[in-house]
């Protein structure tokens, strides 16, 4: 099973509990082929040869009947990798020639990056000084379940809604995916110059690197979740000053990072 323990604050009904939780690790993926890089993928470990033959076959890269050979060229503790795979040049398919963006993915716009070290995010830790209350919180999710609409006629799309220092709805955006809709608020806030004025960023699923990273940038300091945080989320919130709170549900949520953002009972 691919999880670590992480340890972590539980609330419910404004009472506070210190856990250790359990969550899926996230990690990347270097896939070189025939020794140059192609790109960077974040993945739960494990299956990494399986995932790579999927891929491949999936973008048109190599659809061959017989397995490639391969090295592991670099593992880390992180569950970080880099993988060479050999393939001989006559039996690229047009999708590496292409060299087109690849499409099969985990959603992830991390993914797509030809090296680990591009990865990297650098900057000063966001500095917060305003809190939030649980109950606040719950408003706003309130708010952010009346804008869904699209969600209450298919349940199929994601939702990502920006609140400021009052607490007050910037921006609410929905999206197929959960990464579109955080970057239609921060683009919707960009026009309007009003990204400036951001203090929490609620999201209707869960939290990978990709989401804290937008945050990051963004300079929003507080992520509320319906849902879990990977691994590596809650390493980049922790790292870079963001408040991480998931299974926000009714009177419940568990803090992941910086919990001195939250207003609750002890």
């Amino acid at each position: 099973m691919q999880t670590n323990q992480y340890e972590s604050i539980k609330i419910k009904d404004n009472l506070s509990d210190k856990i250790s939780d359990h969550l899926v690790i996230e990690a990347p993926l270097q896939i070189n082929i025939n020794k140059q890089p192609y790109t960077v993928v974040m993945r739960t470990p494990g299956n990494d040869i399986d995932l790579i033959r999927g891929l491949l076959y999936a973008e048109d890269i190599y659809k061959g009947k017989t397995s490639f050979s391969f090295e592991i060229e670099e593992e880390k503790k992180d569950f970080s990798r880099i993988i060479n795979i050999q393939i001989p040049k006559e039996q690229l398919g047009k999708g590496y020639l292409n060299k087109r963006t690849l499409l099969s993915v985990s959603s992830c716009g991390i993914c797509g990056k030809k090296e680990l070290d591009d990865i990297q995010m650098s900057g000063d830790s966001l500095i917060n000084t305003h809190t939030v209350t649980q109950t606040q919180i719950q408003q706003m999710f309130t708010q952010l379940s009346s804008h869904q609409e699209t969600f209450k006629v298919t349940g199929g799309s994601h939702a990502a809604a920006v609140f400021n220092h009052n607490n007050e709805l910037l921006a609410v955006k929905e999206d197929i995916g959960r990464h579109n809709a955080v970057d239609k608020c921060i683009g919707n806030l960009l026009q309007n110059k009003a990204l400036k004025e951001t203090q929490v960023l609620l999201v209707s699923g869960r939290v990978s690197y990709e989401i804290v990273s937008k945050a990051f940038f963004a300079k929003i300091p507080i992520i509320v979740a319906v849902s879990a945080c990977s691994t590596l989320a809650v390493d980049f919130a922790k790292e870079f000053g963001i408040c991480l709170i998931g299974f926000s549900r009714d009177t419940k949520m568990t803090i992941y990072a910086n919990p001195q953002y939250i207003h609750y009972e002890r």
